[in-house]
């Protein structure tokens, strides 16, 4: 843990109910996330991040476009992916169209690349789910490639080379770029030997039983002789004013979700004892007050040894309404408690601090 700490928010674009409980159309929610947006700005945060997704319970397919039109309205705030599927995509165009946002946001885009936990983008854009692998390698050799910025002669089996070709429009500096991963050692092992930041998604159990795969990726940097990166954590939370108001309000929409998407690949349902149990001090979902969410996540940056922590707000049906009062929350109250505790932390053992 190093410098100052960022603290951030990620959407799906998750499809929501209005307050009488009608299903909102995706226009309507599309509408919604950048007023989202909006309001991070507003309240101090760093980063937000837009996912990624090609099925009816998510409304952003181009999260470039969403990103576009909070950029047009906001003034400090980074703006990102969460993730762009690379695997389906074609590297040259992704890096177009977030050169574009960068160039718009005034140097303000940032890039989360990753293979994605949704397969809905293969089929659609015809890509064989047997190269699964193949691809993301591949299409992320080329653009580590174009992020240097200079003419491209590259390679590949899947994907047509390049002969001394330049990408436009080029960023003013460097388009800040992440590789997200889900517990893989051999995507950790990766994104060190690319040099590039590293997001982990830690969507279950403990922070604390990720940080062998943070300790791996620093020794895999430093056997590539590369210096320090970021590390970064995504994990979904809400806030409340108390900790049985936030788990009430999120746990329908929660369960709902979860169960929606478990009969799709073969999970029991999940129980309210489970996510009780995620809610607390061992679990990967940060909900509660804004003192308990705060705890939280003063101690998984410990554990981790992160640098930014991004709160992945929506949550299935979850109102939009709500979403906004967690963003209130968590920009005018969590984030000045996290700083202030990190900071006594950093005070009180200088060297721990340091990383």
């Amino acid at each position: 843990m190093t410098g100052a700490i960022e603290l951030g928010l990620d959407t799906f674009g998750d499809v929501t109910v209005a307050p009488d409980g009608t299903t909102l159309s995706h226009a309507e929610v599309l509408r919604n996330v950048v007023a989202e947006g909006e309001l991070a700005d507003r309240v101090g945060l760093d980063f937000f991040g837009v996912g990624e997704h090609h099925r009816e319970d998510f409304a952003v397919s181009a999260p470039e476009v969403v990103l576009a039109a909070i950029a047009a309205r906001t003034e400090r705030i980074h703006l990102g992916s969460a993730v762009t599927v690379l695997s389906s995509d074609d590297p040259v165009r992704v890096f177009q169209r977030f050169s574009t946002l960068d160039a718009l946001s005034n140097g303000r885009a940032e890039v989360i690349l990753g293979r994605g936990s949704f397969i809905e983008s293969f089929p659609l854009f015809g890509y064989d789910l047997a190269q699964y692998q193949q691809l993301f390698d591949e299409k992320l050799d080329l653009f580590a490639e174009l992020l240097k910025q200079e003419p491209v002669t590259w390679n590949g089996t899947l994907r047509p080379s390049l002969d001394g070709q330049r990408v436009y429009p080029e960023v003013a500096g460097d388009l800040t770029t992440w590789i997200g991963v889900g517990g893989s050692p051999e995507s950790v092992v990766r994104a060190a030997k690319y040099g590039l930041p590293l997001v982990l998604a830690i969507i279950g159990g403990s922070a604390r039983r990720f940080a062998p795969l943070a300790d791996l990726y620093r020794r895999a940097l430093a056997q590539f002789g590369t210096p320090l990166q970021p590390i970064a954590i995504h994990s979904p939370g809400f806030i409340a004013e108390t900790d049985a108001q936030a788990l009430e309000e999120l746990w329908p929409h929660y369960e709902g979700m979860h169960n929606r998407i478990g009969r799709e690949r073969g999970w029991g349902p999940t129980s309210r004892e489970q996510f009780e149990h995620e809610a607390g001090p061992d679990g990967a979902l940060y909900a509660g007050s804004p003192e308990t969410v705060a705890a939280k996540i003063v101690d998984s940056i410990v554990q981790i040894g992160a640098s930014r922590f991004d709160l992945k707000y929506s949550s299935g049906t979850l109102p939009h309404e709500a979403s906004m009062r967690t963003i209130e929350l968590y920009g005018t109250v969590v984030a000045p408690l996290v700083r202030e505790r990190l900071a006594a932390l950093a005070e009180a053992d200088p060297v721990s601090s340091a990383g």
